[in-house]
């Protein structure tokens, strides 16, 4: 007798870590596995260890793929949704990698795959912070800058049904820092956790940061969001000069974002808002009403993300449960 199928599995494909989760039909939690993504294993070994974590997942929940209703793997950078293919994925090395299709030739259940950013605000959409909302934008600051837009219940797509809304690599600076795409003066290239993190060990440095000098150096790699939220704490002057100049940049570009979608909502989320959420909330309120046309001025709500870290891996299996089970995308 053929297996019930009533789980779904959703999967964050990060830069840094990997996350896979099996929900229940009540959306509890029921297996997980979380492993090092290890960028530099190429496309071919990168899906391997995908594909091995996934497993992992699935028999830490006790059950079998065949009890599995479909897959949702969220992952960065330009996606083509119809195909289920990663484009060009930032900080991964890979290029036109058919996640879709190498997925369902293993686990024989269908697979959506979905741009990370996107999964992470049709999380908040559907169980967060943006419930009820007609259009929701979502800006994610971490290591880079992602952002998704969901409009009457579907994600926001582009031409040939590929992932839209890099926010990221919106100029907000001209002439401004390289950034990771070509271009100079993204927002990225000025207000990821990252780039927040080079101008604090510059700061430091100079001695315009002696708390975060003395906890973490000047090593970016030790620059974190926590340390940099302590640094603030601890009256780092030169580390809350940077958050708030990034903060500031961040809704200049989301401004601009507002005179275009005239949004109900605006969701900021990642590890950067996660351990400053008053400045961050806060400064981007004040900067994208102050860049916002006059009519749209004060009409939105600007909130941090309610999901955390469970956002995208989340949100990739309520978009995997709304395209290939049918779901109603209110529910």
């Amino acid at each position: 007798m053929e297996a019930k199928r009533e789980y779904w599995l959703g999967f964050d494909l990060g830069g840094t870590k990997m996350l896979a989760q099996v929900y229940d039909a009540d959306w509890k939690v029921i297996g997980r596995e979380r492993k090092r993504t290890k960028p530099g294993s190429g496309a071919t070994g990168g899906l391997d260890r995908v594909i091995e974590t996934t497993k992992a997942a699935i028999e830490d929940a006790g059950i079998t793929c065949e009890q599995l209703r479909g897959i949702g793997i969220g992952c960065p950078g330009p996606v083509d949704m119809d195909n289920g293919i990663l484009l060009q994925p930032p900080n991964l090395g890979w290029e036109t990698v058919n996640v879709k299709q190498r997925m369902e030739s293993i686990f024989s259940c269908p697979v959506a795959v979905v741009n990370d950013a996107d999964a992470g605000i049709y999380a908040e959409y559907r169980k967060g912070a943006a419930q009820g909302a007609r259009c929701v934008i979502g800006v994610f600051c971490g290591t880079g800058i992602g952002g998704g837009c969901v409009y009457q219940g579907e994600i926001l797509q582009g031409a040939n049904g590929a992932s839209c809304f890099e926010i990221g690599h919106v100029q907000v600076m001209s002439n401004g820092p390289r950034c990771g795409c070509g271009q100079r003066g993204c927002l990225e290239s000025v207000a990821s956790r990252l780039a927040i993190a080079s101008q604090c060990a510059r700061a430091a440095y100079h001695g315009d940061a002696p708390y975060l000098l003395e906890k973490a150096g000047t090593d970016l790699a030790n620059i974190r969001s926590g340390a940099l939220a302590n640094a603030v704490k601890q009256g780092d002057e030169g580390v809350k000069d940077v958050v708030r100049e990034a903060a500031r940049y961040i809704g200049i570009a989301i401004g601009s974002v507002v005179n275009l979608m005239n949004p109900d909502v605006v969701i900021l989320g990642g590890g950067m808002v996660e351990a400053m959420p008053e400045i961050f909330v806060d400064r981007v309120a004040r900067s994208a009403n102050k860049r916002a046309m006059p009519a749209f001025r004060d009409k939105f709500a600007v909130k941090p993300a309610a999901l955390m870290d469970d956002a995208g891996v989340l949100g990739a299996a309520l978009w995997a449960e709304h395209v290939l089970g049918g779901t109603p995308s209110a529910t």
